[in-house]
């Protein structure tokens, strides 16, 4: 890796307008917004074009413990503290549909790759797995014996990966139902879970002060940090699978170098606890909340190596040890590459304008299939509304009947 390549990350901009501490940070997939959730009980949108107005959306009656965009950007999902998820619209008039079935607080919301389906994690000791597009609750994953503070799909889908307060990190097989791991090496609660890109490994944040990187295919730990002095709340992989950044209650965020398994940065911002992080999803932008109630939105920079020269120091196939460089051949060479300047300068043209226009169709596309698929689903609800009502009248008329009869 060109070391003349990297550059200290920097703070690109701060956002305020939550009055209470900020839970949960999260790109769309454009980088033209940010959503962020707080103790406030409001979502807030925030416009990362200059001079662009922000949305607060209040429909939640307690904190906001989780937000999320889906996929396409055209969804946000939040969870709450008054046990409910919603569903919104990121848009001037804030339309939310309401999912129930939790019985405590929702600490985690999580959209699968592909935008179909959601996964939640509540103090009510489950994981919840959600179709998005009828709404409706498919199925519980019932194992944890306390808090389930995250749940998140594999990047194929196929698996789920959930952190609890009962000190486990349980991995889980859709379409068994079935828990097929538990991972058991944290000494305390574990706060946070994700999987890295390549869907081959996980990371876990705990409140032992530690952050832990474990292989699924062959259940064993690769990496063990212990770089914070408190608490870590959150963390979140670099879409290169190079790279992955922990918020701390020592108010700091870090920024692991996963192939060298070492420390790159200590980055100081917050007053008081660093509570979430998250990159974008290209991974030149990272932001982080706190208790502060800011939200900070930094730019990476350090990601700027060449990717070539990365891949071509890594070995596929090859034998693993327990060293830190473990994860450079654990990883199936499964790291995103960038594409390096002077590739993209050989680029026809037309060609990039021609991807660019087909990319606008594309997200225009996706953002109508959400909104027909919210009115449907406003439909589907009325709908029922109307059944149930007819019942209610035909059973009324049946009993009237009856009496009469009598």
């Amino acid at each position: 890796m060109a070391a003349g390549c990297r550059e200290d990350p920097s703070l690109e901009r701060h956002f305020k307008g939550h009055r209470d501490a900020v839970t949960s940070v999260d790109f769309s997939l454009n980088k033209k917004q940010l959503a962020s959730g707080s103790m406030d009980s409001c979502l807030m949108i925030w416009s990362m074009r200059p001079q662009m107005r922000a949305y607060r959306f209040v429909g939640h009656k307690d904190a906001v413990m989780c937000v999320q965009f889906s996929p396409s950007g055209h969804l946000v999902a939040s969870g709450s503290r008054d046990k409910t998820v919603r569903l919104w619209v990121p848009s001037v008039k804030g339309e939310s549909t309401v999912f129930k079935a939790h019985t405590a607080t929702v600490r985690s919301v999580n959209f699968s790759s592909d935008g179909q389906s959601l996964v939640t994690a509540s103090d009510d000791k489950t994981i919840k797995v959600w179709t998005v597009h009828r709404q409706k609750f498919l199925f519980s994953l019932s194992q944890h014996i306390n808090w389930v503070r995250c749940a998140r799909f594999s990047p194929d889908g196929r698996l789920i990966v959930s952190a609890s307060d009962d000190k486990t990190v349980k991995l889980w097989d859709k379409t068994s139902r079935e828990c097929i791991h538990s991972f058991c090496e944290h000494g305390g609660f574990v706060n946070h879970v994700d999987f890295h890109p390549s869907g081959t490994c996980i990371a876990a944040a705990g409140t032992d002060n530690t952050v832990k990187v474990w292989d699924v295919r062959m259940n064993r730990l690769l990496q063990h940090y212990q770089v914070h002095s408190a608490v870590v709340n959150s963390l979140s992989f670099h879409p290169s699978g190079n790279y992955l950044v922990t918020a701390s209650n020592d108010s700091t965020l870090k920024i692991l170098d996963l192939l060298e398994g070492r420390l790159l940065y200590t980055l100081h911002g917050h007053q008081g606890p660093a509570t979430c992080v998250a990159f974008s999803r290209a991974g030149d932008l990272f932001a982080s909340g706190g208790s502060d109630e800011q939200v900070m939105v930094w730019k990476t920079n350090f990601d700027a190596a060449d990717y070539d020269d990365v891949l071509k120091t890594q070995k596929c196939g090859t034998s693993v040890d327990r060293t830190p460089h473990a994860l450079q051949s654990e990883m199936d060479c499964g790291v995103n590459l960038k594409k390096t300047k002077t590739q993209d300068a050989g680029r026809n043209h037309a060609q990039q304008e021609e991807e660019a226009s087909l990319a606008n169709t594309l997200e225009h596309i996706m953002g109508q299939l959400d909104v027909l698929t919210q009115t449907v689903s406003l439909l589907e609800q009325r709908l029922t509304l109307t059944e149930d009502k007819l019942k209610e009248c035909l059973e009324n008329q049946q009993k009237i009947i009856q009496n009469k009869m009598s």
